[in-house]
């Protein structure tokens, strides 16, 4: 097994072993080639030149990894870390695990829906938010989820909307009460956080967000796909009911490397 980075001459090899699963290998395809500047990724290949595996490092903390066994054994050989968050396949647990100590584990689960397969429940206005609704989407989120959006601050969701991120919400009485995103690309449109405010809950506003992300991007020739972690049974729900289907699950893991 050789681990090697990714580098122009082998560029095609990645291209053709990630378009045969796009919702599965969705964060290579996406930061290597949006957020090429701050992505690195290293390729196991077998002894006939084939990817066997493969990881991506983006802004020198988050990791993706992928393959056999071997070939994630190898890779993480290379990776030199002190913190990570890091997905990838349960079968990789254990040698994650020897490498680095846990602060937070969770399984996750990517969910795929395809053209023809929705289910659409909107029952509340839903309107595309800007700039001025910024800081009320961070306090939402902070609020909804503070172990992973704990730190989002208002810039980063103005960042966010530059980059290309839409916004959607629900508003009563002039407030934001629930929020979803959603990016588009040429191979599939992620749908990459929903929030309500928790006095909102089961009001079905997270539906009428959901379902009206799904109505302006789901497209003839590519599916959505959106990730959350299994033991969101209310979020799956929301889901669920507009007709995303369980595709895959990770191991998920926040982590310090381990002393020796």
């Amino acid at each position: 097994m050789k681990v090697v980075p990714l580098e122009p001459p082998i560029e095609h090899l990645f291209w053709e072993t990630i378009s045969q699963d796009i919702p599965h290998y969705y964060f290579f395809a996406f930061d290597w080639k949006y957020r090429r500047d701050q992505t690195k990724i290293f390729l196991a290949l077998d002894d006939d030149g084939k990817i066997d595996g493969m990881m991506l490092i983006y802004r020198g903390e988050i990791v993706n990894l992928r393959g056999s066994i071997e070939a994630a054994k190898a890779l993480l050989e290379k990776l030199d870390l002190e913190k990570v968050e890091i997905q990838a396949l349960e079968e990789h647990k254990l040698y994650i695990l020897e490498k680095y100590e846990p602060t937070a584990t969770h399984e996750m689960m990517v969910m795929l829906l395809r053209k023809g397969e929705e289910k659409l429940h909107i029952k509340h206005p839903v309107v595309e938010l800007d700039v001025s609704d910024a800081k009320q989407i961070a306090t939402i989120m902070k609020a909804a989820d503070p172990e992973f959006w704990g730190e989002v601050t208002t810039q980063d969701i103005i960042e966010g909307m530059n980059r290309g991120a839409k916004w959607f919400g629900v508003k009563t009485n002039g407030k934001l009460v629930s929020v979803g995103n959603a990016w588009k690309t040429e191979w599939v449109s992620l749908i990459g956080i929903v929030a309500t405010s928790e006095k909102q809950r089961n009001m079905g506003y997270a539906t009428s967000v959901v379902s009206t992300i799904v109505k302006e991007f789901l497209a003839e020739q590519f599916p959505m796909i959106i990730f959350v972690r299994s033991e969101n049974v209310p979020a799956i729900h929301v889901y669920e009911k507009v007709g995303f289907k369980q595709y895959r699950k990770y191991f998920f893991m926040r982590g310090i490397r381990r002393k020796s």
